[in-house]
C-alpha cells in the first residue's frame, strides 16, 4: 500500500513563535543587543557611502596628518577619530575593518557550520562505524587547541610562500584556517540532537514511504534540529571575529592595507603609552561592543530556543 507523500516536518508552532517574540520584545538588553548589530552590519555594509574618506584612494594616508586626537580633543572637524600613525583617517578605516572582520566571521561560521552539519547529520542518522569515525576525527580536533593550529599553519604557509604571497590570499586564509577548525562543535551538536530525532514517528513514516536517507536527513530531521545551531552560529561569529582579531595582532593576520580591527588594534598598541592612546582604544572598543552584542544575543536565543524552558 502507497502512502502519499506529504511533508513530514514538524514545524514550530504559532504559539511557539508569540512565545519567543513576546519574550524578545519584553527584554530591553536583547532589544538593544538587535538595535546595536544591526547597526554594526548596515554600517559596515555601507562603508564605502558613510566613511569620510575612500581607504583606496592615494591620498587618504597623509604622513602630515599623523597621529592627529579626536576632534573633541584637537578641534580639527576633519578628523572626528583622529589620524592613526600613517595619517590615515580613523574613523574610515574602523568602518572599512568591521566590514572586513564581520565578513571573516561570517563565512568561517559558514564553513564551520556546513561541514558541522554534514558530518553530524550522518553520523547521527547512520550511526555505528560511520559514526565512530566521524566522531573520532572530531575528538582529534578538539585534542588541539584551535589557536594553536592556526598560528602553527599560518605561520608555515607564510614562511613557504613568502609574506607577499601571504598577505594577497590572507582573507582567503583565515577564513578557511578557522573555518576549518571549529566544526566539531557544529558537528555534535547536530549529532545528538538528530540521536533524538530519529527515533520520533515522523522519522519512521518517512523510511516506511520509502524515502532516501540523504532525504530524511536533510528534509524532515535538519529542520527540526536547527534551534541549538542558531544559538552556535550567532556566538561562533564572534568566536570567530575574536580569533581573527588575535591572530592579526601576533602579525598572521590582515595586512595593513586591508586593515582589520584586529590589525588596527595590533598596529595601535605600540602608541598606546605615547600619547596617542586612541589608534589602539577606539578600534578595540568598536570591536568590544561588537563581540559583547553578539554574546547577549547568543545568551538569549540560548534560553528562549531551548525546549526545556517553553511549555504549550
Amino acid at each position: 500500500m502507497k502512502y502519499p507523500k506529504k511533508d513530514l516536518i514538524q514545524p514550530m508552532s504559532g504559539s511557539r513563535w508569540q512565545h519567543i517574540w513576546s519574550g524578545f520584545v519584553g527584554d530591553k538588553l536583547a532589544v538593544m543587543a538587535l538595535i546595536i548589530f544591526a547597526f554594526y552590519c548596515i554600517v559596515a555594509l555601507l562603508a564605502p557611502l558613510v566613511a569620510p574618506y575612500d581607504v583606496k584612494d592615494p591620498a587618504f594616508m597623509d604622513l602630515m596628518n599623523a597621529e592627529i586626537a579626536p576632534m573633541w580633543i584637537s578641534g580639527d572637524p576633519r578628523f572626528l577619530f583622529g589620524t592613526d600613525a600613517q595619517g590615515r583617517d580613523l574613523l574610515s578605516v574602523i568602518l572599512y575593518g568591521t566590514r572586513l572582520s564581520l565578513t571573516i566571521g561570517l563565512c568561517a561560521v559558514l564553513i564551520q557550520a556546513t561541514l558541522g552539519i554534514c558530518i553530524g547529520l550522518a553520523a547521527g542518522y547512520l550511526g555505528g562505524r560511520i559514526d565512530n569515525f566521524l566522531m573520532r576525527c572530531a575528538d582529534i580536533q578538539l585534542s588541539f587547541s584551535n589557536m594553536m593550529v592556526a598560528i602553527v599553519f599560518l605561520a608555515i604557509f607564510q614562511s613557504l610562500f613568502g609574506v607577499a604571497m601571504y598577505q594577497q590570499l590572507a582573507m582567503v586564509m583565515l577564513i578557511l584556517v578557522i573555518g576549518l577548525t571549529e566544526w566539531p562543535l557544529f558537528a555534535r551538536t547536530i549529532r545528538a540532537s538528530v540521536l533524538a530525532e530519529r527515533q520520533k514517528e515522523y522519522v519512521d513514516a518517512a523510511r516506511v514511504m520509502g524515502l532516501s536517507s540523504k532525504r530524511i536527513m536533510f528534509r524532515h530531521i535538519l529542520p527540526n534540529t536547527l534551534s541549538p545551531v542558531l544559538v552556535i552560529f550567532t556566538v561562533q561569529i564572534a568566536n570567530a571575529i575574536v580569533a581573527e582579531a588575535a591572530l592579526s595582532f601576533l602579525g598572521l593576520g590582515m595586512p595593513a592595507t586591508e586593515p582589520s580591527l584586529g590589525s588596527l588594534i595590533s598596529a595601535g598598541f605600540a602608541y598606546m603609552f605615547a600619547g596617542s592612546w586612541w589608534i589602539c582604544v577606539l578600534p578595540s572598543m568598536t570591536l568590544i561592543i561588537l563581540i559583547l552584542v553578539m554574546n547577549l544575543l547568543g545568551d538569549w536565543l540560548r534560553d528562549h530556543l531551548n525546549p526545556r524552558t517553553y511549555k504549550d
